[in-house]
């Protein structure tokens, strides 16, 4: 089961495809700052980024209509 449910992360972010982005950016983002900074991570980058968008520490917002 996935924790957090989609359900709750569709509500902070409305779009699947902008869900996916978003997630794949932050956790790049992670990697990165991890690896610059020579510390190991201590969980699975994607996690951290999904459960810090579910905690609303990361938000995105859209710059245009689609």
């Amino acid at each position: 089961m996935l924790y957090p449910p989609m359900s709750d992360l569709l509500k902070k972010i409305n779009s699947r495809y902008l869900l996916v982005n978003v997630v794949a950016k932050r956790s790049r983002d992670l990697s990165e700052a991890a690896f610059e900074k020579g510390e190991p991570l201590g969980a699975k980058p994607v996690s951290v980024a999904i459960n810090q968008l579910a905690n609303g520490e990361y938000t995105a917002e859209s710059k245009g209509e689609y």
